[in-house]
């Protein structure tokens, strides 16, 4: 029998979330100062939920990697997977993804591991639902 995918994206409810009206073209704003970190789904990760979209399940999250934890090779069957490396460095394959560094890994495409050199935060987009499955 095949693992089921883990979901992260329940513990959003457990966050509390801060919504300020500004203008009709923008109905919310997250304010980082009123979010709190929470365990991701491996050891040394931890993600602060920014917004979910209960239509399809995607979320908008910062993520952060400890630095000198290594994430195994996994896949996210459910999502497709956007990431914009605000700081520090990770390794992949032998190439080093540094600030600035942008990434697209399509749903159900093996990825990692990552090596985190550096802490490392990234703003990362899931289209569907935030679920890992080892590769």
């Amino acid at each position: 029998m095949e693992p089921q995918p883990a979901r992260v994206e329940s513990r959003l409810s457990a966050v509390p979330y801060s919504v300020q009206t500004l203008h009709p073209m923008f109905p919310y704003v997250a304010l980082v100062k009123d979010k709190q970190w929470q365990p991701g789904p491996y050891p040394g990760v931890e993600l602060m939920f920014l917004h979910k979209n209960e239509k399809t399940g995607g979320v908008a999250v910062l993520r952060k990697f400890h630095a000198g934890m290594t994430i195994p090779a996994h896949i996210h069957p459910e999502a497709n997977e956007f990431v914009y490396v605000l700081s520090g460095e990770w390794e992949e394959s032998g190439v080093t993804h540094s600030t600035g560094a942008f990434f697209f890994a399509p749903r159900g495409l093996a990825h990692g591991p990552h090596i985190a050199k550096t802490e490392v935060v990234s703003l990362t987009i899931f289209d569907g639902p935030l679920t890992v499955l080892n590769a």
